[in-house]
């Protein structure tokens, strides 16, 4: 049996929440959350499930003195980027592995100062660290690299996603996470803060891409976007100003050490109406050489009044919770994600 911890209760950490109470081999052992109102809350309640005994806490010392395997951690990504290592550092040098949404595919790319103290505490404490997720961790690192395979010369690989957000309930995803709402006056998205923190976290996917390939990155260029409300838009998660950012594209072009190109981009949107697309599936994949490939992927829930963020939210639970006995049995240290992690019953 396998003790977890998980760690904050958003829409993704809810659901890893219920499926890792309705594992058979998990014990679920602490919940972590970020709001104070559900402080004191049965896991049970916070998951929609019966009450397992297991109350939510806010005090990280708690979390810490737990007897647990591994965490899932699955808070809102904080920028800077790096903000979020102090709190992993801390499970780590606990004895508790981490598997985490946010990054840390490939810690060593941004630097000693950066990798060194997360290695450490990870070595210090007999535990392992891991990135994994849908987008990153699965598009690109999974879907894209597998269809590679196929390939006897590649010129450019490209990743798209497409996302309507404007369903969403989570106002920190939309407006904090995403940069909805921004003021242009006041900031450019597209070379601040958050840019410099998407900057860094897909850094990682163009690195583990090039890794796998056997190959090295030469140079990779933001060439993000912005677009802008005509009017006030009112969304589930709250409004959005005429003139501030209604959707932000996340674009990056690279360079392997072969000369082969890639592309990943990131489209989030209040309304496919700003756009000159139409609506369709939430992934594409492209790859240009010899044969080139051309992949559509998206994900759908059988239940016609099933909320439209549950079946993104399942699927990055299940890449999360079977990742677990991996990242428990690998040595201490980073863990290097596989290429294949495929469906066990």
């Amino acid at each position: 049996m396998t003790r977890v911890i998980q760690w904050a209760t958003g829409s993704v950490g809810r659901t890893s929440l219920r499926r890792i109470i309705d594992a058979p081999d998990l014990e679920l052992v602490g919940v972590y959350v970020t709001s104070q109102n559900k402080v004191g809350l049965d896991a049970g309640a916070i998951a929609r499930r019966p009450e397992t005994g297991i109350l939510a806490t806010n005090d990280i010392e708690e979390i810490l003195a737990l007897d647990a395997d591994i965490v899932i951690h699955t808070p809102l990504i904080p920028t800077p980027y790096e903000k979020q290592n102090a709190e992993v550092i801390r499970l780590l040098s606990s004895g508790k592995s981490v598997i985490s949404t946010n990054g840390f595919y490939r810690p060593d790319i941004h630097g000693a100062a950066y990798a060194g103290p997360l290695r450490a505490a990870a070595l210090a404490g007999g535990s392992t660290l891991a990135g994994s997720g849908l987008n990153p961790g699965f598009i690109a690192e999974r879907v894209a690299l597998v269809a590679s395979g196929m390939v006897a010369k590649l010129d450019e690989l490209r990743c798209y996603e497409v996302f309507d957000a404007s369903r969403s309930p989570s106002a920190g995803l939309l407006f904090d996470a995403m940069g909805f709402n921004a003021n242009p006056a006041e900031v450019d998205m597209t070379k601040g803060a958050v840019a410099q923190m998407y900057n860094a976290y897909y850094a990682e996917t163009f690195d583990y891409m090039a890794a796998k390939m056997g190959l090295t990155v030469t140079s990779i260029e933001p060439a993000h976007e912005v677009t802008l409300a005509p009017e006030d838009m009112v969304l589930r998660a709250g409004t959005i100003k005429k003139g501030h950012v209604a959707a932000t594209l996340w674009l990056w072009k690279g360079v392997f050490s072969n000369g082969s190109r890639m592309v990943h981009s990131i489209l989030w949107t209040s309304s496919y109406k700003l756009h000159d697309i139409e609506e369709g599936a939430h992934w594409r994949v492209e790859i240009d050489g010899r044969p080139s490939v051309r992949l559509t992927l998206d994900l759908f829930d059988p239940d016609p009044n099933a909320p439209p963020s549950r079946p993104a939210m399942d699927a990055t639970a299940a890449i999360l919770i079977r990742a677990i006995p991996e990242v428990v049995a690998a040595p201490p240290g980073f863990f290097d994600l596989p290429a294949v992690l495929p469906f066990k019953a």
